[in-house]
């Protein structure tokens, strides 16, 4: 597994380990942490540098890997419009380093971490694999290019391959697991409660029951746990058993922007009235998956709820704050 020790790789991590899965996985640890994967076999390295072809393929043969899971990337969509460059190196470089490493390996099985961004400002309020995809930064735009380059890749390989695209991913299966970067609607707001500031609201003129924009949030357990039934459902691909190597990452079910921070100050016990500001350029109203394909072919439906994420984001992120306000060790 390559950026096992990151928020959603780390995930996977344990419930592999859980199952009696042996897990190795390569990290340069920039965001990632090293106690998040006790009980793996931790690799550091860069896999956009050169070298890291023969690294990976080392890796392999000396640990008889038999299924990569992909997810070492850069992944902040405004940090991706200032440094296109670094994007593209980085995101497509591992990506191949890693690819170019497993051909002609024994791995049978190679899941890509894509993302919803593919997509890019979409009209329709669900969102299937069919909607054509037009990313609007150079994220979206490499993690579109991974697909294209997975595909591509895997099937010159003859490696059964396939992309799970995630919406918004939130929540933590475990405390010492939780999103510790500062850069989405729950985490942002979280800080905002825990340092007294009002939560902000970017719009509330959308055409949406409460004005606030509406996305499809899932717990980062149940993304997770695609993973694992995508390992799964690539075993039995080797007999021609799946239909598509795309697959939406969801729950299928909208909440709006004022429901998720209502949610995460209600839970905090400190009820902070959210302030408005004008809406940012290119957000769509709504974006919600159509999840049909992965319930479908996969066997995998979301089964926990945006309390589940709310109390689970909130309890993580709190637990780390002495009264003092002062952080606590990281477990």
């Amino acid at each position: 597994m390559t950026g096992g020790a990151g928020y959603i790789g780390s995930h996977v991590v344990r419930l592999l380990l859980a199952r009696g899965d042996e897990v190795v996985v390569i990290d340069r640890l920039s965001t990632g942490r090293r106690q998040r994967i006790d009980g793996a076999t931790l690799v550091e390295a860069d896999l956009a540098s050169p070298g890291s072809e023969d690294l990976v393929r080392e890796v392999v043969e000396r640990h008889a890997v038999d299924g990569v899971l992909h997810f070492a990337a850069l992944k902040s969509a405004p940090e991706s419009v200032r440094e296109p460059e670094r994007y593209y190196r980085e995101n497509l470089g591992a990506l191949g380093n890693v690819l170019g490493g497993i051909r002609g390996t024994a791995v049978n099985a190679f899941v890509f971490s894509s993302s919803a961004a593919v997509y890019g400002e979409v009209s329709d309020d669900a969102v299937g694999e069919e909607t054509p995809a037009a990313p609007i930064n150079p994220y979206g735009q490499t993690k579109l290019a991974g697909e294209w380059l997975t595909r591509a890749a895997t099937a010159a390989a003859g490696i059964p391959s396939l992309s799970l695209r995630y919406f918004n991913v939130a929540g933590a299966g475990w405390p010492d697991l939780s999103d510790d970067q500062v850069g989405n609607l729950f985490t942002v707001t979280i800080e905002r409660i825990l340092h007294g500031e009002p939560p902000i609201v970017y719009g509330d003129e959308h055409a949406t029951p409460d004005g606030t924009g509406v996305r499809d949030y899932v717990h980062v357990l149940d993304v997770a746990e695609a993973h694992v039934a995508a390992l799964g459902a690539l075993a039995g691909a080797l007999a021609g058993a799946l239909q598509h190597d795309v697959y939406n990452i969801g729950t299928g079910t909208g909440v709006s922007v004022r429901e998720v921070i209502d949610a995460l100050a209600a839970v905090s016990g400190r009820p902070l009235s959210a302030v408005v500001s004008d809406p940012r350029p290119g957000d769509p109203a709504s974006v919600v998956a159509d999840v049909s394909r992965s319930e479908r072919e996969l066997g995998w439906r979301s089964r926990l709820s945006l309390s589940d994420m709310v109390e689970s984001a909130w309890n993580a992120r709190a637990g780390r704050i002495e009264p003092s306000g002062q952080e606590t060790e990281r477990p």
